[in-house]
């Protein structure tokens, strides 16, 4: 799955990076904890992109309630076009979502660590998101989101069985392009090559959603990695 994850980039990097030609957003801070039902950088749209913000738990259209959010902050790749939740987002309101690293908690002897996975040059990239705007019957419509996650990689593979899709950057525009083909983009919902990524452990004060800060992504040197 996919939980926390980081965007340590300012808006003008993002928008270089992913070509949004309107970011009509107040300015990016960096963030170090992101974590379900806060708000979350989403960018929609081909030729021309769109930056939004949306609230990370996705809320289908004719959910009663806004709970069921909390659990869908993920999408499974491989059953995401049979499920009543996503398939109608699949086929129309698809995303990236900025990210330049991810956090998964891998199980040990000791309890759970967490590790931190990023590119080794600290390069931004994009996970593969769905969006969906939810009108409650009394208030403010409410644009919601997913991560899309699929099997690990090899990097991945020692630390938990799943990780979210990391799309490859020649394959952004596909996934954002309306006339892509459904088949199509059920393929590019894989794991990414590991070549040039890293995990290593981090404190576990990243297990408080409050705790937003640089710290969470240093390496912590005396944890035991790839413990079982």
């Amino acid at each position: 799955m996919c939980g926390r994850f980081t965007l340590r980039h300012r808006t003008a990097a993002i928008a270089e990076r992913f070509a949004v030609t309107l970011l009509d957003l107040d300015p990016v801070e960096p963030r170090y904890n992101i974590a379900p039902t806060q708000r979350v950088l989403g960018i929609s749209g081909e030729p021309e992109r769109v930056a939004t913000m949306y609230r990370w738990g996705l809320i289908p259209f004719w959910a009663k309630d806004a709970s069921i959010g909390s659990k869908l902050i993920n999408a499974r790749s491989e059953t995401v076009a049979e499920k009543p939740s996503f398939r109608q987002a699949l086929a129309k309101r698809r995303c990236l979502i900025p990210a330049d690293g991810f956090y998964e908690w891998q199980k040990g002897s000791g309890g759970k660590t967490p590790m931190y996975i990023r590119y080794r040059d600290g390069r931004l990239f994009a996970f593969a998101g769905l969006w969906e705007t939810w009108r409650p019957e009394e208030g403010t419509p409410v644009s919601t989101c997913t991560v899309l996650t699929t099997e690990p990689n090899a990097l991945m593979g020692p630390i938990h069985n799943r990780m979210p899709v990391i799309l490859d950057p020649k394959d952004e525009a596909a996934w954002l392009d309306p006339e892509t083909s459904p088949s199509v983009r059920l393929e590019l919902l894989r794991p990414c090559a590991p070549d040039e990524m890293e995990a290593f452990p981090v404190s576990r004060r990243v297990n408080s959603p409050a705790v937003d800060e640089s710290a969470l992504i240093e390496p912590v040197r005396n944890a035991t990695l790839f413990d079982t």
